[in-house]
């Protein structure tokens, strides 16, 4: 069977909500990077499944602090749940603008800069509306032994990828209150790509 992931480093990683353990894996047909921030033991029961946060890198959003998604405010959400718990695994992904990398997302957002919402950017610049997959994920889970986790999402599809590689999962609501300069781009996730976000309201 061909090696999917090799674990690179290990190191702990003091952070304001916990001190973490880091794990740097390695794609290996890509030689893109992977970071496992982990929180407890996860060897013996799983009768209490950890959470879990599969988290795409954004650079805007998570560096920057852009009010365009609520990717930042995501992740600080699952780290700080995460911590309270005492338990849980957050995986930081390598798939900026759900796929398409950096160069194609500001092009994406200068397009919704002019009335563009987030789907109809992708595809008039040729791009998937979603191109990200979960294969390398799920090959790090399954290195950790986790067959069952309460998954931090609103989108269905990270539910499906995983229950199709036979982890069991339960869905932790992960929703972020809009601002004013990213609810259009919340409610196109909800309208046009089946995102799980109930609290949303209908207008602004």
């Amino acid at each position: 069977m061909q090696q999917i992931i090799r674990l690179l480093a290990e190191i702990q990683l003091p952070t304001q909500e916990a001190l973490f353990h880091l794990r740097h894996y390695e794609e290996c047909a890509s030689g893109e990077a992977y970071l496992a921030l982990l929180l407890g033991d996860f060897t013996g029961s799983q009768d209490q499944p950890p959470l879990l946060r599969l988290h795409s890198s954004c650079t805007t959003g998570d560096i920057f602090g852009s009010q365009r998604c609520d990717c930042q405010a995501q992740m600080h959400a699952a780290l700080r749940a995460i911590a309270k718990e005492g338990r849980g695994i957050f995986l930081y992904l390598p798939q900026e603008g759900r796929g398409i990398g950096l160069a194609g997302k500001l092009q994406a957002y200068k397009l919704q800069e002019q009335g563009y919402d987030t789907v109809d950017a992708n595809q008039h610049l040729g791009y998937p509306v979603d191109a990200r997959r979960y294969t390398t994920a799920v090959a790090i889970l399954q290195e950790m032994q986790i067959t069952h986790a309460r998954i931090m999402t609103n989108n269905p599809k990270k539910i499906e990828a995983l229950q199709a590689h036979d982890i069991k999962t339960e869905r932790v609501p992960l929703e972020i209150p809009p601002t004013a300069s990213n609810f259009a781009y919340l409610q196109t996730k909800r309208e046009r790509m089946g995102h799980l976000l109930h609290s949303l309201p209908e207008t602004r």
